[in-house]
């Protein structure tokens, strides 16, 4: 398989490796850590867990969920813990890109699939107060039940 065709495909456990680049004070970083991704009945729940360590050498846990289900296109819609939808994720091709507005900040990310099941996501953020650009690596983790 040279792309994901469904949601499915990410189903399991992701080792992710992470850099925050920034010019901008405190706005950088490097995370290490898991995804996992659960099967749920309207779709799937994306946990992600680890440390992020910021330039100062100060380092702490770090949490995040998503809720993920399939589009009715093709894709995934992307939507925040709380409902709110956040992006989508397009399938079958080597790469996908979406944006966020959120206030005056934007979001876009572009997926890279082309090296399957290696996947990266990359989120160039910029705004009032923000800029930085965030480059998530994933592999499926030794520790995947589907590895």
């Amino acid at each position: 398989m040279t792309a994901p065709q469904a949601l499915s495909d990410f189903l399991g456990t992701w080792d992710i490796e992470r850099r925050i680049d920034s010019d901008r004070p405190g706005q950088g970083g490097r995370f290490r850590g898991t995804a996992t991704i659960s099967a749920r009945e309207s779709g799937a729940l994306y946990h992600e867990k680890g440390r992020l360590m910021l330039p100062d050498g100060t380092g702490f846990l770090a949490e995040r969920r998503y809720h993920w289900s399939a589009d009715g296109t093709g894709g995934i819609a992307v939507r925040f813990d709380d409902g709110r939808p956040f992006h989508r994720i397009g399938l079958g091709a080597p790469g996908a890109r979406d944006d966020h507005l959120c206030a005056a900040d934007m979001y876009r990310v572009a997926y890279g699939f082309s090296r399957w099941p290696l996947w990266q996501s990359r989120w160039q953020v910029t705004g009032p107060a923000k800029d930085y650009l965030m480059v998530s690596d994933y592999r499926r983790s030794a520790a995947s039940d589907l590895s």
